[in-house]
């Protein structure tokens, strides 16, 4: 009897310990991958400032007024005046919904309706 429990008791500690060893390589994978996931969220970032610069550069008022001069003919760009921008009292707004329709008759699922007798 005592040979049974020692034979249980070493398969026990042989079990856990391959179950901790077989965790233990999955935790530095899992943090393996963790770090490549950061690195390349730091270099999407890097790239997105890029981006982010490069578009301001672009979009200088001074250049793209420039650009709109240089090819004014074949743009027909004219610089915005105040008497082009409309007021807010001429925007058409949509009517106002007085009442919702009253539901008298139940609905059934199929969606017909139920008919009273």
């Amino acid at each position: 009897m005592r040979a049974l429990v020692y034979l249980l008791t070493f398969a026990a500690v042989i079990g856990l310990g391959f179950w901790a060893y077989k965790e233990n390589y999955a935790t530095q994978q899992a943090l393996k991958d963790v770090s490549r996931l950061n690195s390349e969220i730091a270099d999407l970032r890097e790239a997105l400032s890029i981006q982010r610069a490069e578009w301001a550069y672009l979009n200088r008022p001074d250049r793209l007024r420039e650009l709109s001069t240089i090819n004014f003919d074949r743009l027909r760009l004219l610089p915005m005046e105040p008497e082009q921008f409309g007021l807010a009292s001429e925007v058409a707004y949509p009517a106002p919904v007085v009442s919702l329709p009253d539901v008298n008759a139940p609905v059934d699922i199929s969606g017909e309706q139920e008919q009273n007798p």
